[in-house]
């Protein structure tokens, strides 16, 4: 309460109410807060928030300071161990976020990334495609709200693809293995979309009781469906998942603790892809000059890879190679995401230390204190970055001559950090590569396999919802109408 701005602190804004401060400004509105903080006080600037002192930088120009900063300084574990242990009543061991970074090289880049690529393939044929080929009742138009689709399809198919498949020998045929992974990923998605919705309110605790008793619920719900001794009975279980088990199990963690951290990946690996699907198929849909351009790339793809897609012909097998050579795709998958992806990177400052910005100036920070970058407003949004930054530009991240863009400026000066939905520096999201062809694995096939249209091609595009500012990939505070059916 007493504290006061040092001389060479930033300025300091506590608030007008004694030990909440902005919490509540903050919760509610987290961008419309910051975008007012920043008006004030300029590009760096510090907040009193629930008790605690958090130093906000604005200017990307300067995000190095932070971002490559020694974690023996700046570090997030304290910050993202109390969320965790808030969110999914999880308590991890020593190494833990050191192992998972480890195992997500393995399995989720590079050659462990082919494996993955074609699990993923392969449950979303079965959830998407499982009905080509039945006649004209198979072609029938349904109709089905955009975010719910998208979010739906991705999700069960990334589940199936880390936590494995019912297994033949009990269901008793393939076919029915398929049918069953069809109806309990179903299940499971719309469980985990009551917890989703109440998820902000819960990293904030400020649930009400009903609410919180239901958000337990759902914890014991997922904690029983995703347990170890369950997955013992699932076949083609990942190697993702089945790491991060053994790991645990040799470190003798419980086994009723290993069932929550199942369900926190289950979160950290679903949570945002099929949200950030249904933004990418919008805008797509929204913008006829940049749907053409990718369904002739991903047309092209297809020719080249020697497939052809045909009514009675096998289906698409979409690999890692083929994913690699999309680079119009590419643009309008990071275009999207810098559009809707608005995390917040928040770390403790172990000691009092300097940060240093871009024009040389520099400022204190104290032992405890919280630093944390907001890309969405830092440099997502900033029209000198990226001009008409709220225009969806599908070629933004493309040069001329068609390759990846990566020569951004502001004050004449090249941006590093120009584009940042992943985080960055020693906390950047491991699986990003994985929910990357995932995003794109879902446009491929709904591009080649379907025919879809907006009900109402007028309809505006829906606004965000602005209480999940700063958990990753945005979601729309309504759905979009469409209507969808097989080519074939």
């Amino acid at each position: 309460m007493f504290r006061r701005r040092r001389p060479n602190e930033p300025p300091l804004d506590k608030g007008y109410i004694p030990w909440l401060g902005y919490a509540l400004d903050f919760r509610d509105n987290s961008a419309e807060f910051l975008k007012r903080m920043q008006k004030k006080h300029g590009d760096i600037f510090t907040v009193h928030i629930g008790g605690q002192y958090f130093t906000f930088l604005m200017d990307p120009l300067s995000f190095g300071s932070i971002v490559k900063e020694a974690r023996s300084k700046l570090d997030f574990s304290k910050f993202a161990q109390a969320l965790v242990a808030r969110v999914f009543s999880y308590r991890g061991l020593p190494g833990d976020h050191k192992h998972v970074q480890a195992s997500s090289t393995k399995h989720l880049m590079g050659d462990g990334l082919v494996v993955m690529t074609q699990a993923m393939m392969e449950n979303l044929q079965n959830l998407m495609l499982h009905g080509v080929g039945s006649g004209e009742s198979g072609r029938t138009w349904k109709q089905d709200g955009l975010f719910k689709f998208s979010y739906n399809i991705v999700f069960r198919a990334g589940y199936l693809a880390l936590f494995g498949n019912e297994s033949v020998k009990q269901a008793g045929s393939i076919e029915k293995a398929k049918e069953t992974d069809r109806l309990l990923s179903e299940e499971l998605f719309h469980e985990f979309r009551k917890y989703d919705c109440l998820f902000p309110r819960l990293a904030y605790a400020v649930l009400p009781p009903k609410e919180k008793l239901e958000a337990e619920r759902l914890k014991r719900h997922f904690w029983n469906k995703l347990s170890v001794k369950k997955c013992m009975f699932k076949e083609n279980i990942s190697g993702w998942i089945s790491d991060q088990q053994q790991f645990r199990n040799e470190n003798g963690m419980e086994a009723y603790m290993q069932d929550r951290f199942m369900f926190l990946l289950l979160w950290a690996s679903q949570g945002n892809t099929g949200p950030s699907c249904f933004w990418l198929l919008l805008h797509l849909m929204k913008n006829q000059e940049a749907m053409k351009a990718v369904r002739e790339e991903i047309d092209d793809v297809i020719r080249l890879s020697g497939q052809k897609v045909k009514p009675g012909g096998e289906l698409l097998n979409l690999t890692r190679d083929m994913l690699l050579k999309t680079p119009v795709l590419d643009s309008a998958v990071e275009e999207t995401l810098r559009l809707t992806t608005a995390p917040i990177l928040i770390r403790a400052a172990l000691e009092d230390m300097n940060l240093k910005m871009a024009d040389g100036q520099e400022y204190g920070i104290r032992k405890g204190d919280r630093v944390a970058l907001f890309p969405y407003l830092g440099v997502h949004m900033d029209p000198e970055v990226h001009p008409e930054p709220h225009v969806f530009k599908y070629n933004r991240f493309l040069n001329a001559e068609g390759s990846k863009k990566v020569d951004f400026y502001k004050n004449g000066k090249k941006v590093k950090y120009f584009s940042m939905p992943w985080g960055a520096g020693t906390t950047i999201c491991p699986g990003r590569f994985f929910a990357v062809n995932e995003l794109k694995q879902y446009v491929f096939l709904m591009l080649t396999y379907f025919e879809f249209e907006l009900l109402n091609p007028q309809e505006a595009i829906p606004p965000i919802d602005q209480k999940r500012w700063g958990f990753g990939s945005m979601q729309p505070i309504h759905d979009i109408q469409f209507r969808y059916r097989l080519r074939f």
